[in-house]
């Protein structure tokens, strides 16, 4: 199939000219590519990781020592995907703290996938974990600006009511 520029041309999902490194709670969601069942199973409304998704869980929380201008706030790692919100406390502490350029949301997710994607690779080879067909995430991720307490209470509730509504 040859390239068809009116055809495969990529979209972006982001806003434009939003700045997606100032304050404010972003809720993500990243999916496994073809939506594999990689990181445990649901089981009587409950998530139960197996290694792999114990592993997830681990980068995301690892992710503040990484990134020291983000709070992380409610998560959920699923068989298939992951849900969570991150707050970006604001660039204004960039100086304050000496800690350089604020990281955009693209730059906090991209370390996450890449750092999950390489430990995963890793108890491919060691632990025996199932193998993924390219990669471990699909292209992209999903995410919505909070817009307020409303909003963020609700996003909570959904990501935490996650394994109870849960249809594999």
């Amino acid at each position: 199939m040859n390239f068809d520029p009116e055809k495969h041309h990529r979209h972006s999902i982001r806003w434009k000219h939003y700045d997606y490194s100032q304050a404010g709670a972003y809720f993500v969601t990243i999916d496994v590519q073809n939506r594999g069942h990689l990181f445990g199973e649901v089981s009587n409304g409950e998530m139960v990781l197996n290694d792999a998704g114990r592993m997830i869980e681990e980068q995301w929380q690892a992710l503040k020592g990484r990134f020291p201008l983000i709070d992380l706030d409610v998560y959920q790692v699923m068989p298939d995907h992951f849900h969570g919100i991150i707050v970006i406390v604001g660039a204004t502490l960039v100086v304050a703290l000496d800690v350089g350029k604020p990281s955009t949301l693209g730059d906090i997710i991209g370390a996450f996938k890449s750092i999950t994607t390489h430990e995963y690779i890793k108890g491919v080879e060691n632990h025996g974990w199932q193998r993924f067909s390219k990669r471990l995430w699909q292209r992209n991720y999903y995410e919505h600006v909070v817009r307020d307490e409303i909003d963020l209470e609700r996003i909570r509730k959904y990501i935490q009511s996650n394994p109870s509504n849960w249809k594999s």
